[in-house]
């Protein structure tokens, strides 16, 4: 059976743990986020929200509550760290929707996972990877969709990992109360429970007419989603989600490692003067690779700092490569590359880097040059390619472009 696939993160008390990963010495205390007079509570640890602070509690409410809330105005790089996390996430997959600041989806089909635990093991290591270079603790949920893989998520917090099975998904939530089924509300629990409706699985015994009753003209969809049925796909290209990419399908199936990474190469340099012309920088580089029987597999790396130089990309190729190219025996016929985790902020001073700054200003030129009316081009070594590599290649399409965002 094909293994699940659809995972949904959730951070754990976001705002909090932003503030915390400045201040680890706050760790385990009472803490919250909000404003100090007349606001409310926007974030609270879990330990906070044992004593009864919440989301949106006025703030002096709170300190009345919890007399020793350490409460600490919003002053984190909060959408820096979303973009970190995110980021992160795109070096596992390609397939990544941000749903919000803190919450997304992630579709690891494209990663060529055979079975449960490969997926398993795969979403463990994202969950401590954000951990190591974030220290922003979330919650996975891995699920056939993503209506389950979100309740999944949320049920265990914090740190959280829940995995439900093909299959299971109705028995899953069938026992789990009906305020924890998205679009049920606080007004709306009491309600159901004076028809006798206390558990998702309650819905599913009730007549068509109690439904329609219950839930309007919706009721059918509903039902459906109680039985753990959801049909949306992740979608990557959320507003958040920009990004830069180009594939190329092959007429004949190639193996050798070299012209593959001056493919790889040759699209980064088609690429990145668009990067530039847009005034941005990209932090992410994700690239795929399909065999011939279409499955695929990707990997994914992240700069430290955003650039808009090639050459700066250049050497995670090789690597990347290696670590989507599983099946090294195994021809391919199609290659792309992505640049994701677009930054438009300042470019940081190069105070101490005189070469980055002449290759910047290189860069520059040489897409003056490429711009021109005279309809010549100034390439790249690795562009020359002789005809026999031409011919071996044998593209069989021009290369498919996409820029988002």
């Amino acid at each position: 059976m094909t293994p699940a696939t659809i995972v949904h993160l959730d951070a754990d008390a976001f705002f909090v743990s932003v503030e915390l990963a400045q201040r680890p010495e706050l760790r385990g205390k009472r803490v919250a986020v909000g404003g100090r007079q007349r606001g409310i509570i926007s974030s609270a640890s879990y330990e906070a929200r044992a004593v009864g602070v919440y989301t949106p509690m006025p703030s002096q409410r709170a300190l009345k509550v919890c007399p020793d809330l350490i409460l600490l105005p919003h002053e984190g790089d909060y959408g820096g760290v979303s973009r970190r996390m995110f980021d992160l996430c795109e070096e596992v997959t390609p397939l990544v929707q941000r749903n919000s600041i803190d919450e997304g989806y992630l579709d690891l089909s494209p990663c060529g996972l055979r079975d449960a635990a490969a997926v398993e093991a795969r979403v463990r290591q994202l969950q401590q990877r954000i951990w190591d270079v974030l220290q922003i603790p979330v919650s996975m949920g891995i699920a056939t969709n993503r209506l389950v893989s979100q309740i999944a998520s949320k049920l265990r917090k914090p740190r959280g990992f829940v995995v439900v099975a093909p299959g299971d998904e109705a028995a899953f939530l069938a026992p789990l109360d009906i305020g924890e089924m998205p679009g049920i509300g606080r007004k709306t629990q009491p309600r159901l429970a004076a028809r006798g409706i206390h558990t998702i699985g309650d819905v599913l015994t009730r007549s068509d007419d109690e439904l329609a009753a219950c839930f309007g003209n919706g009721w059918r969809e509903f039902r459906q989603r109680c039985a753990g049925h959801d049909e949306r796909a992740v979608q990557p290209d959320h507003e958040d989600a920009k990004s830069y990419s180009q594939q190329e399908t092959f007429g004949t199936n190639i193996v050798e490692l070299d012209a593959i990474t001056n493919v790889a190469k040759g699209m980064i340099d088609h690429l990145m003067p668009k990067v530039r012309a847009d005034g941005k920088r990209v932090r992410t580089l994700t690239l795929k690779v399909r065999y011939a029987d279409f499955t695929q597999e990707s990997a994914g790396k992240s700069l430290p700092l955003a650039s808009d130089l090639e050459g700066d990309f250049y050497a995670l190729l090789t690597p990347l490569i290696t670590k989507a190219w599983t099946q090294r025996r195994r021809a391919l016929r199609l290659i792309s590359v992505k640049f994701s985790g677009v930054d438009d902020g300042p470019v940081q001073m190069e105070i101490f880097d005189e070469n980055a700054a002449k290759r910047r200003r290189l860069a520059g030129l040489l897409d003056q040059l490429n711009a021109g009316k005279t309809g010549a081009t100034v390439r790249h070594g690795h562009q020359l390619e002789t005809p026999t590599a031409g011919r071996r290649r044998g593209l069989a399409r021009p290369p498919d472009e996409r820029r988002s965002g």
